[in-house]
């Protein structure tokens, strides 16, 4: 990628972010554009993501974003829904290596250094300046981005067995189309088969504001009252508990561990649990 063109995504970026006013959303823009199919609806559905899963800190919104956006393509790109999971998953692991090189850590405590929960803690990442540290960061990466997006792509998948995630395990159980399913599918494992927060409880998340916003029941917000119901169902059921490695005991080396754990029944109360979220919030 030339020096112009470079510039020249990391100028959109920033001018996407204020626009958009979310790095999650800013990021599944981002590559939707960039591989020419552009889902606005579904594009607001993730903004609960930014702030590491309304704003608890875990993986960074801009990685559930363009998670998203590599779920998507992967299902345009593939002969079956079973190849576009195993492809999500791989091509989303290629984007967050990228992104830990550029940041660091995946995780948005680490990067903001910011316990958003806390309203002075708030206060003072708003006030000192670090918000901007993550313009600036979603600018710096966005080429970085777009290049390893492209790059796991193209990566051939290897399994033995069709793939499953967990994540779109949940939107199918939802009523979710096959392309839902596949936008998800990268979330598999805590993201990327990383152990880190659940990408399942993400899922449902996502797929019950969608529902919302398409309704035309919900305002653009990063957090609201939908999703928080979805993640107060999510802890009653784990104990408070929202790392992926915790919750399933144990870690994915590959795709067909994660695949053959789902088919064995793991995780498969917390999935059903996920699954009937959406018919029993109150909007």
């Amino acid at each position: 990628m030339d020096l112009i063109k470079s510039n020249t995504i990391k100028l959109k970026t920033k001018r996407t972010f204020l626009k958009k006013g979310t790095c999650s959303r800013t990021f599944f823009y981002i590559l939707n554009r960039e591989f020419g199919h552009p889902k606005e609806q579904e594009e607001i559905a993730i903004d609960p993501m930014a702030g590491g899963i309304l704003q608890q800190g875990y993986q960074c919104g801009m990685l559930w974003g363009a998670s998203m956006a590599l779920g998507a393509e992967s299902f345009r790109r593939s002969e079956n829904l079973n190849h576009a999971i195993g492809l999500a998953i791989k091509s989303t692991q290629y984007v967050m290596d990228s992104f830990k090189k550029r940041a660091k850590s995946i995780e948005c405590a680490d990067i903001t250094n910011t316990d958003f929960s806390n309203k002075w803690s708030f206060a003072k990442y708003m006030l000192s300046g670090k918000f901007y540290g993550c313009f600036k960061l979603a600018g710096r990466w966005a080429p970085e981005a777009i290049k390893a997006a492209h790059e796991g792509l193209s990566q051939k998948v290897e399994y033995k067995t069709p793939p499953l995630s967990c994540a779109s395990e949940v939107i199918k159980k939802m009523g979710g189309t096959k392309e839902e399913m596949a936008m998800v599918a990268g979330f598999a494992g805590g993201m990327g088969l990383s152990g880190d927060a659940c990408g399942a409880l993400v899922a449902s998340i996502w797929k019950t504001k969608l529902d919302a916003v398409r309704e035309g029941n919900i305002k653009t917000t990063i957090s609201d009252p939908v999703s928080q119901q979805v993640v107060d169902a999510f802890y009653k059921e784990t104990d408070y508990e929202i790392e992926c490695s915790a919750i399933c005991g144990k870690r994915f080396t590959n795709i067909d561990e994660h695949t053959e754990f789902i088919k064995s029944g793991g995780c498969s109360k917390l999935i059903q649990v996920l699954s009937a979220i959406d018919n029993a919030v109150q909007v």
